[in-house]
């Protein structure tokens, strides 16, 4: 693609791209600091991902996903995950109609945009491998009937860090479902002290609707349409297989404490990702600063670490900041 055509697309994702701003400015009215969070929510929207959230309760994770579907006239439903959950509580059953002697669905709380899977990895392995459907495939079954989901549909999933009994590992094919692993950290004190101010006044602040879910879809379209030349998509390339064989880039030290490294799928969210950070910063272009912003959340939940990495306290993050180190950027 040449330069004329680049700035041509720069204007037009400019325009098309204001009412992200307009959309951040409102969600910012009630949840105070974590833009980061925030902008990835974003992103998972325009990249048709899913988000599972970390952090420790009461740093407005659930605040923010409820803000952000006000905010883009979406359909929200939370569910709490506990122990006894059943796949029929997520995604329904079907009903025996005694007038017409007829089996008919009742739709479960999966039947809508956003969901919020509140400390997702209580819940047990089968109601895990029904979200596992819907996230993979937009789609559930219920009996013999298999029911298309909403578009947009996306999951936003939250745990807890803290071990603590009645949790279960989520399973690695359905770690690697989800676009992001955000970790969410405490406000600042000025923040923590708008936030004081703001929720212990009278008139709590709400969010108004700025866009629609058509936007989203069209945004989507729009970002697949984004640039990205291949010395950016051979820089990809290389962050990933670093993961996998460290050795043959010049991190043999790293080695040991991968078990596996980014999967395909994670190739194709870091591309996806790449160009979804250029829309929201009004650019029809990717460069290698878009990567580097999306990196760590896309695999830090992708890279499998062994015991050893473990025994000597190795994080994954640790192993992407050596990768994104060394490896040479266009």
């Amino acid at each position: 693609m040449s330069s004329p055509n680049i700035q041509q697309l720069t204007e037009v994702i400019r325009d098309k791209s204001q009412f992200i701003d307009i959309l951040f400015q409102e969600v910012g009215k009630v949840v105070v600091g974590q833009t980061e969070l925030i902008e990835k929510l974003v992103l998972a929207l325009l990249c048709d991902g899913h988000v599972l959230l970390e952090g420790l309760p009461g740093l407005a994770k659930t605040l923010t996903v409820k803000t952000l579907a006000q905010t883009i006239d979406a359909k929200f439903n939370r569910i709490q995950f506990t122990p006894d959950l059943l796949p029929s509580d997520l995604i329904g059953t079907m009903i025996f109609n005694q007038k017409t002697h007829e089996f008919f669905p009742k739709k479960g709380p999966i039947f809508t945009n956003i969901v919020l899977a509140d400390e997702i990895n209580r819940a047990p392995a089968k109601v895990q491998s029904a979200l596992l459907e819907a996230m993979g495939e937009h789609q559930v079954t219920i009996g013999e009937t298999t029911f298309h989901l909403d578009d947009p549909f996306i999951v936003l999933a939250t745990q807890n860090p803290i071990e603590q009994e009645g949790t279960y590992n989520l399973p690695e094919a359905q770690l690697d479902r989800f676009l992001f692993k955000v970790k969410v950290a405490y406000p600042s004190i000025s923040e923590e002290k708008i936030m004081m101010n703001r929720m212990t006044s009278n008139e709590a602040p709400t969010a108004n609707k700025v866009c629609n879910p058509l936007a989203i879809l069209e945004a989507r379209k729009l970002c697949n349409d984004i640039y990205m030349d291949d010395k950016v998509k051979d820089y990809i390339l290389n962050l990933i297989f670093a993961s996998r064989f460290p050795e043959k880039f010049g991190l043999s030290e790293i080695k040991p404490f991968i078990s596996s490294g980014g999967s395909p799928r994670a190739t194709i969210s870091l591309t996806k990702a790449s160009r979804a950070n250029a829309f929201i910063r009004h650019r029809g272009f990717v460069t290698p600063e878009d990567v580097k912003s999306v990196a760590y959340d896309i695999l830090r939940h992708r890279i499998l670490l062994t015991y050893e990495a473990e025994a000597e306290n190795i994080t994954s993050e640790t192993i992407v900041r050596k990768i994104l180190d060394r490896i040479e950027v266009p």
